[in-house]
């Protein structure tokens, strides 16, 4: 009986009968509300019954994903829903503030890994736990977080970085294809199952962006190339060479239609995995080119012919055992495919070499019929293993990332799920086996170590029960005596066991362990093995010599021989292994048995698990049939009784999945006291500033608890804090952040207001000292200005006051040789009659006002009539007599004095530098047609019959 998690008992069993009853009965009654239940720590009663029953309703409900705590249930749809796995969908929960809050789905975790590998607080490894059953979805799973990790961590800034980001995506989403072509094959319970466990390590930089990959895989079940359980198939490769190879291929790789082969059962069911191309494509993304594929389809194709090979019972030992008939045609076609000689070959396949004796003589020994069948298996397990195994490194290195270039990973392991079949053997025992580790792990990390931390811790917990299957792991690989040493003794040993032997080792060594059970109505040897996920019965026929996987040395150097390219790269020849292959007697190495080297890649697996953060998702099968809508309710529960479903849930409502460590807590959350007013420090006072805590170590838990109240007042989950780590909820975290934002928030705001103050106060003391700057410097351009003005009115008046002086002068010598002229010739001619007084008169005025008569000819330009004459009374100065007098405006005052010099008119022609007066000196009396310019106006004012 589970104890509840909050610590209260269940009183009597008759009343606790009737509560639970009555809570049972009141929450099933609600049927249509539990299809909403996202999370099944809600489920009040948590049982059995109320967990399946809430499965059951959302599964019909096409709701095929629910949290359980910290552990996602994915229900397997078996159909096709192209909508829940969309890019769009994708990037709606990457896009998320808090995805959380979103509908349950695969995607909520891998977002949850990928914003915890970037987190501040404690940035470290990720890991998602894959389980189930074989046909559960756990291949989809992987394959749909593979395409989410690849969509969100691909988000370069450039162009560049974006190509190459691109190329790393797409080269890891194509090694899903080659490696279920590859490595899965159709079972009992699974069209597409997964016959061997590989862990993808997806390599992140220091901007989250994604480097490169990496793959490790673990125990592939190589027996299935040669031998096949009834009703199951090959690996998927071999029907899609057989299928999908064009006419030409099947000439070259001897594969006509309609053939059968003894290897490829079967043939006739065609799956969603029989495409070749998406293979062809994937592996030439890959880096291997067609003449490479070629070679490994051609390969492949020789091991099926290899099959077809058949061996008689010679019935002398002394004789090799004959081939059946048309046996011979198929050794000879696959030596000719696997490049290798045939007579080479069947005698490698029919004749054992010895090595005895202190000399190490070397005998021939013919094999008998089960000897030669062993023998042709063995060559064809290991030519496809080493191919995978190649395949594996040739993907490693087309996608895995220079150390230097990544810093954390998030890692996906996708094992072969929990396997029951009626005749099970070595291959069921180790799987099994694996899944009884992580199962293990999963109760280690979850179950028991938070427990028992809350104790440690001083908190108040009421432990929860659970199923631990530790006793299950004593029994299979326990020290001193366990199933997997048992096994190794055998190999060791070197000695023909029968299965009947070694069953009654096993149950007389292993007596009284509570895990080993015997089925005493099989009429076969065979022991059982009480599971976390059921008892399952396996076969003693065959095990020691599949836990030896002998590999005879002449098998070795027939393949080194091979002409094929291939062969010659996956079996290269080594002197030194070729001289230490088959030491002898007391120095001969311990035997390398199939257990051993699992167990130790499974701890190598377990120690990477455990440096990283894990995350669970439990996929569960509706039913066997792998129809839609179909829910069996008692395979369901089995599956959720194996796993511990309800433990998880148990311990998730009641526990607390966040634990931070004092000083960790203290870097990120003391800035939280902003949020309160400021008080003196008292015992529940501010933490100190700097980073570390300098309160004792036992009041540092109360301070804290003290501090909290200050700040959030009341908490909407419980929180506590233990003697070294605080403990809270998805829910406190969550407010803890928000409050931490807030703070943030207010803080950035603060420095805005801050430096806009600052900068509005810059821009103003550096507006005012560009307003004066600005203007001095329009002072000192004005003053250039005006000193500039000022020089040039001064050089203008210089200019003419010589010129106004020079002018003077030139009048003044102009009239002194005309006086002088005028003298003379008068002087001369005393006998000439005197000029009359009016002309004398004339002469006078012309000879004193020739200037201005010059500058009114000048200016009289488009004056006429009136005015023009106004102007010559203005220059003769008349007698103002007149009643009316008049203001004479000249045009010198408007157009300014173009020239002083008299413009040349009528027909008389004259330089324009030569004065009027001149030629009015040579006329005994000036006439219309020979004066111009100041001449002509007084000559007008004269003329007869002038008013």
């Amino acid at each position: 009986m589970l104890q509840q998690a909050d610590g209260h008992g269940s009183g009597s069993d008759a009343h606790g009968g009737e509560a639970l009853r009555e809570d049972l009965q009141e929450f099933l009654g609600g049927e249509a509300l539990l299809q909403q239940l996202d999370d099944l720590t809600k489920v009040n009663p948590v049982t059995l019954e109320t967990v399946l029953r809430c499965l059951q309703a959302r599964y019909m409900a096409d709701t095929f994903y629910t949290n359980a705590g910290c552990t996602l249930v994915a229900l397997n749809p078996f159909k096709p829903v192209p909508q829940l796995y969309s890019p769009e969908l994708m990037r709606e929960y990457h896009a998320a503030s808090q995805p959380q809050t979103l509908k349950p789905h695969i995607f909520t975790v891998g977002e949850q890994t990928y914003r915890n590998v970037r987190s501040l607080i404690e940035p470290v490894n990720q890991s998602i736990v894959v389980s189930g059953e074989s046909g559960a979805g756990k291949t989809w799973t992987s394959r749909c977080l593979m395409k989410f990790y690849a969509m969100v961590a691909a988000s370069p800034t450039s162009w560049e970085s974006h190509k190459v980001a691109e190329r790393i995506e797409q080269r890891i989403l194509n090694s899903n294809p080659i490696m279920e072509a590859f490595g899965n094959a159709c079972t009992l319970r699974n069209n597409n199952s997964s016959r061997f466990g590989k862990f993808i390590q997806l390599q992140l930089n220091g901007a989250q962006q994604m480097t490169g990959a990496a793959v490790q895989t673990y125990l592939l079940e190589k027996t299935r190339v040669a031998c096949q359980a009834p009703s199951e198939r090959n690996f998927h490769i071999f029907y899609q060479i057989y299928k999908g190879a064009r006419a030409d291929e099947r000439v070259q790789w001897r594969l006509p239609e309609g053939a059968a082969f003894s290897w490829l059962p079967h043939p006739e069911r065609t799956l969603e995995e029989d495409c070749f191309e998406v293979t062809r494509e994937a592996m030439l993304h890959l880096g291997i080119d067609a003449p490479t594929q070629n070679n490994i389809f051609q390969a492949l194709a020789g091991l099926l012919h290899l099959g077809n090979t058949r061996f008689a019972d010679s019935g002398n030992e002394a004789q090799p055992c004959p081939l059946v008939d048309g046996a011979q045609c198929s050794v000879g076609t696959s030596a000719l495919l696997l490049g290798l000689p045939e007579y080479h070959l069947l005698e490698t396949l029919r004749i054992r070499t010895i090595r005895a004796g202190r000399d190490q003589q070397v005998f021939r020994k013919p094999c008998s019929q089960a000897e030669c069948d062993t023998r042709r298996d063995c060559l064809a397990k290991l030519v496809y293993a080493r191919l995978f195994d190649w395949l594996v490194s040739v993907i490693n290195s087309s996608i895995c990332a220079t150390p230097d270039s990544w810093t954390t990973f998030i890692g996906l392991l996708d094992v072969y799920g929990f396997e029951s079949f009626p005749n099970n053997s070595l291959e069921q025992l180790c799987i099994n086996y694996a899944n009884e580790k992580l199962q293990q792990h999963f109760v280690a990390h979850y179950l028991r170590a938070q427990q028992e931390e809350y104790a440690v811790e001083g908190l108040t917990w009421s432990f929860v029960s659970y199923q631990d299957n530790q006793p299950c792991l004593d029994l299979i690989e326990g020290s001193p005596v366990s199933i997997c040493s048992l096994l190794n003794e055998e190999c060791r040993l070197n000695r023909p066991s029968s299965a009947a032997q070694l069953q009654t080792r096993i149950e007389s060594a292993l007596t009284g362990r509570p895990r080993l059970g015997r089925d005493r109505l099989s009429p076969e040897p065979s022991f059982i093995v009480l599971h976390y996920a059921g008892p399952v019965r396996y076969c003693t026929a065959g095990l020691v010599e599949k836990n030896k996987d002998p590999v005879p040395p002449e098998l070795t150097r027939l393949l080194q021989q091979s002409q094929d390219p291939l062969l010659k790269v996956l079996f290269p020849a080594d002197p030194e292994e070729k001289s230490q292959e088959e030491p002898s007697g007391q120095n001969r190495a311990p035997v390398l048995t199939v257990v051993s080297k699992f167990k130790a890649s499974l701890e190598q697996l377990l120690q990477v698990l455990h440096g990283t953060t894990p995350h669970y998702i439990r996929c569960i099968k509706p039913n066997s049939q792998a129809q839609a809508q179909i829910f069996h309710r008692e395979e369901v529960l089995s599956q959720l009784e194996a796993c511990g479903l309800v433990e998880t849930i148990h311990i998730s409502a009641a526990g607390f999945p966040i634990r931070v460590s004092h000083r960790n807590f203290l870097e990120r959350y003391k800035l939280l006291r902003r949020l309160r007013p400021a008080t003196t420090p008292g015992p529940h006072g501010p933490c100190p500033a700097g980073g570390q805590s300098e309160w004792p170590p036992r009041a540092e838990p109360a301070m804290l608890r003290g501090l909290l109240q200050d700040i959030l007042h009341a908490l909407p989950a419980p929180l506590h804090c233990g003697r070294t780590k605080v403990f809270m909820t998805d829910s406190t975290l969550e407010l803890l952040e928000r409050r931490r934002a807030q703070v943030l928030e207010q803080c950035a705001r603060h420095i805005q207001r801050g430096w806009r103050r600052y900068w509005c106060r810059t821009q103003a003391r550096q507006r005012r000292a560009a307003v004066l700057i600005q203007a001095a410097v329009r002072s000192w351009l004005t003053r250039k200005h005006v000193q500039r003005l000022h020089a040039a009115a001064t050089v203008i008046k210089r200019a003419w006051r010589e010129w106004r002086i020079r002018m003077a002068f030139l009048a003044s010598e102009e009239l002194d040789g005309v006086e002088e002229k005028h003298s003379s010739q008068t002087s001369c001619s005393p006998s000439s009659s005197p000029l009359p007084p009016t002309q004398t008169r004339l002469q006078g005025a012309i000879t004193r006002l020739w200037p201005l008569g010059l500058a009114l000819a000048n200016a009289a330009v488009g004056v006429h009539g009136f005015q023009r004459k106004l102007v010559v009374f203005a220059c003769l100065q008349l007698p103002v007599g007149r009643p009316r007098s008049c203001t004479v405006q000249t045009a010198q005052e408007q157009a300014g004095v173009l020239s002083i010099r008299a413009l040349p008119q009528g027909s008389i022609r004259f330089h324009c530098r030569k004065s009027p007066l001149r030629y009015a000196d040579t006329c005994p009396g000036p006439s219309p047609d020979s004066v111009t310019g100041f001449n002509q106006i007084l000559l007008e004012r004269h003329r007869p019959g002038h008013v």
